[in-house]
């Protein structure tokens, strides 16, 4: 071979190599925007809109038992497994409701109860990466634990009964005002929340179960209920 011949081969390789590295470097970014840039974006949007839903209830404004879609949301879900942060709550859970770093009650494919109704099963989705990721340590819940969900007027407390690992994507029987694989057969007073599994993807779907226990009315300094102190 040549050394023309040579020379032009080495100048293809070592484009075709400069072609990877560059691929390599957006892909990086493409990774730091998904997995840490939208976290950002989407804990500040639902700081603020958190901020505005407290400042509505402490001026006595919508919010709360009763005002079941308010822009605002309807209240915070706190879960001490998954960390100190709360979690505004807001009607639905397509990606463009979720993508502000909140959780989402169904509204579909089945519709879910709120907390204050009599019965039913309170039926909650958030993403468990980017975005907020809100959801991103529900593997750590075990049965047992306390998940309490905060009103302007009443803390809502319940205790994980069951998990569900990893279940389809289509099963939406889990979602049930009697949640089918959860063991239980009567209508009840439940919670389930719902996001993708394994972490990154989102091919399959990760369940927790609760059942309501017991309300504490809220005092004026919003003392928290003992599973939160």
């Amino acid at each position: 071979m040549s050394s023309r011949a040579r020379s032009r081969i080495a100048g293809v390789i070592s484009v075709f190599g400069e072609l990877l590295i560059t691929a390599g470097v957006l892909l990086g970014l493409f990774v730091v925007y998904s997995l840490w840039w939208t976290n950002v974006l989407a804990d500040r949007e639902a700081s603020r809109q958190s901020e505005r839903m407290r400042d509505g209830w402490a001026e006595g404004g919508a919010g709360g038992p009763g005002a079941l879609d308010t822009k605002d949301g309807i209240g915070f879900l706190h879960v001490p497994a998954m960390g100190d942060d709360e979690v505004l709550v807001k009607k639905g859970t397509e990606p463009k409701d979720l993508n502000d770093g909140i959780a989402g009650y169904y509204t579909k494919p089945i519709k879910s109860a709120l907390p204050w109704n009599a019965k039913g099963n309170f039926t909650l989705a958030a993403h468990r990466d980017g975005h907020g990721a809100k959801f991103h340590n529900i593997h750590k819940i075990k049965e047992g634990d306390p998940i309490v969900f905060e009103t302007r007027d009443t803390w809502y407390v319940y205790k994980v009964y069951e998990t569900l690992p990893e279940t389809s994507k289509y099963n939406v029987n889990v979602l049930k005002p009697v949640p089918e694989q959860s063991g239980k057969t009567e209508a009840g007073r439940y919670i389930t929340l719902t996001t993708c599994t394994p972490v990154f993807t989102s091919n399959y779907r990760y369940i927790v179960w609760g059942e309501l226990v017991r309300e504490v009315k809220v005092d004026r300094d919003r003392t928290k209920p003992a599973e939160l102190r």
